[in-house]
């Protein structure tokens, strides 16, 4: 990540990567709520006197049996809005042929390793009393303030010897928050990285206007992964963060931060909509693959940061199917429109949709 005002260029360059937002004041539980996920990495729980909490519980495990759902952001949220029937941007065909119509899509997730590590953005949830300890930032003046639960051993982007934009993902389940940090590293006892976000799961708010956060586009980034269990259960529900090589200045809601000084009219904002055209045919997909299409046509994709063009992001899960997913490559940018997604807001401080 380069200032806020210049932020960097992610190229996710992978062969075989197969593969919400607000900050910290409480919020109304909603009334209806998507279908919560669960693991691709725990860490351990800290002692808790006679009956510790399980270490290992993961995307896919449950909480306690008094515990409240923890969803990814409410049900009305931005991220869960079908777009399917959303009118088309008046400059769709354009920004389409900037982020690439003949690039091919690529699920930057998936199983096994590439480089000695797992293949996508890896999420470490911790238990109930997980230490907090200090993290500093590059960019504190846009990023939450520590202290974070994030262990010793949170699973990090790209490994532990990663050159890329390593970030860590820690979603305690308890206290249904997200604590997301771009370019982190160990330091002493705690972490550094350059910049850093807490999302209350269960609020709609959204970050300060101008404000970056783990992601370029000042987004929660676990809100637009792929989750090998939501494909197992038959459904996404949510958008899926996507990456473009290029945006123009500013950004469309519900992003909050822009990484770029381009002014062509072409380019795509951070926080655009896209969606896979209707008239696609998905049923001659594998079926992880297919699941994927569907939700890229019903919520479609969010651009969230700079990087290879067309590249979805996914969580690593040993049970992904990488030939299935690699099918997501006879997808075409051409296949794709932009959407105007602006009739859905309720305020512009809030993912809350109309």
């Amino acid at each position: 990540m380069a200032r806020p005002s210049v932020r960097r260029a992610t190229a996710v360059a992978a062969v075989l990567a197969l593969v919400a937002a607000g900050c910290s004041d409480p919020a109304t539980p909603p009334a209806a709520a998507p279908t919560p996920i669960g693991p691709v990495s725990a860490a351990p729980a800290p002692p808790a006197g006679p009956s510790p909490v399980p270490a290992r519980a993961g995307l896919g495990g449950r909480p306690g049996p008094s515990a409240r759902p923890c969803t990814v952001f409410p049900a009305d949220n931005v991220w869960h809005a079908d777009v399917s029937r959303l009118p088309v941007h008046p400059r769709s065909a354009a920004m389409i042929g900037a982020i690439g119509g003949g690039a091919t899509v690529h699920a930057d997730f998936g199983s096994g390793r590439w480089e000695g590590a797992p293949i996508g953005i890896p999420v470490t949830v911790v238990p109930a009393g997980q230490r907090r300890v200090p993290v500093t930032f590059g960019y504190a003046d846009e990023s939450d303030p520590g202290p974070y639960p994030v262990p010793p051993d949170a699973a990090v982007e790209g490994g532990p010897d990663g050159t890329g934009d390593r970030h860590v993902i820690v979603w305690d389940r308890a206290a249904c928050r997200v604590y997301e940090l771009f370019d982190a590293h160990r330091s002493g006892a705690g972490w550094r990285a350059g910049s850093g976000a807490v999302f209350d799961l269960r609020s709609n708010r959204l970050r300060r206007a101008g404000w970056t956060s783990a992601d370029a586009a000042g987004l929660s980034i676990l809100a637009g992964l792929v989750r090998y269990d939501e494909v197992a259960a038959g459904r996404i529900d949510h958008a899926i963060r996507v990456t473009v090589p290029r945006t123009r200045t500013g950004w469309t809601w519900p992003a909050t931060h822009s990484a770029s000084s381009a002014t062509d009219p072409a380019l795509p904002q951070l926080g655009q909509r896209l969606r896979l055209k209707r008239s696609v045919d998905l049923s001659r997909l594998p079926r992880q693959a297919r699941i994927v299409g569907e939700a890229m046509q019903r919520y479609g994709l969010v651009v969230a940061d700079h990087g290879s063009a067309w590249f979805l992001s996914g969580a690593p899960d040993p049970r992904w199917d990488n030939d299935a997913l690699h099918a997501l490559g006879g997808l075409h940018g051409s296949d794709f429109e932009v959407v105007d997604a602006a009739g859905l807001m309720v305020s512009a401080g809030s993912g809350a949709t109309g």
